[in-house]
């Protein structure tokens, strides 16, 4: 949770970075659109400044408009290759081009109004020397999360370390009916924010991807299917991403609208 936590290694090095693109099927050109004065990657970065556990704060991008913007209001950014097929590609190269950095955090472009505290929680997963890559979860609470094939689950081991991820329910619970699924057992959905030590980054942008990341499309099945560990912390806070006009409809209303 997000209270009583502690970043104690302090001799490491921290980064941010938040990859963001211009081109999206969806919807194009979001990390420039314009949410109650502010563009959505100045959100970000503004929210992302205020965690106290990052030595500094970069957005990483394939695209001139982007990155003029982001120098416009005194941002860190980094060009990056647009070849990259994921964040965590974009996140590696950054970290091959800039040394000094012990971990790299992976923020989402599109959050506009992340909490700083799970930026801060999900770093203090770093305090154990063992891991290699950490990720939020959150307790599902509705059967509309808990049955939503868009919304990726996690089971975790007694370490709190995912074993699995899928846009699936699980587990699933043999001989009682879904309906009382949530009353008789703790269920997870993954929060998409990533740390990892830029060691592991750098090896895991080398890995083929695996039958498990096929069959499910998830990027993180690739580092379990070849034995690296996630270690996992679990957040009380609700992230809004916004992946189509309507959701940036959904975030004005969250927050500016009285």
């Amino acid at each position: 949770m997000e209270t009583g936590f502690t970043f104690k290694a302090k001799k490491m090095k921290v980064i941010g970075i938040i990859p963001a693109r211009f081109a999206s099927s969806r919807f194009p050109g979001k990390p420039l659109i314009d949410i109650a004065g502010k563009s959505m990657i100045q959100r970000v970065y503004e929210q992302v400044k205020n965690a106290s556990c990052l030595h500094e704060v970069i957005v990483a991008t394939d695209d001139e408009r982007i990155a003029e913007h982001v120098r416009s209001f005194a941002g860190n950014v980094a060009m990056t290759s647009s070849a990259h097929q994921s964040g965590t590609d974009r996140c590696a190269e950054v970290v091959s081009k800039i040394s000094g950095f012990d971990i790299a955090i992976n923020i989402q472009g599109d959050e506009p109004f992340i909490n700083p505290l799970q930026i801060e929680l999900l770093t203090s997963c770093f305090n154990k020397e063992e891991t290699q890559i950490a990720t939020l979860v959150k307790k599902i609470h509705t059967p509309d999360e808990l049955f939503n094939v868009n919304i990726p689950k996690v089971v975790r081991n007694i370490h709190e370390q995912a074993i699995y991820f899928s846009r699936q329910t699980i587990p699933y619970l043999r001989g009682l009916e879904q309906e009382h699924w949530l009353s008789k057992h703790s269920f997870y959905k993954h929060i998409g924010i990533y740390g990892y030590r830029t060691a592991i980054l750098k090896e895991l942008t080398q890995l083929p991807i695996g039958a498990l990341e096929e069959t499910e499309a998830l990027e993180q099945l690739r580092w379990i299917e070849h034995g690296y560990t996630i270690q996992t912390a679990e957040t009380e806070h609700e992230t809004i991403a916004v992946d189509t006009k309507e959701d940036l409809e959904r975030i004005i209303q969250t927050y500016f609208t009285s």
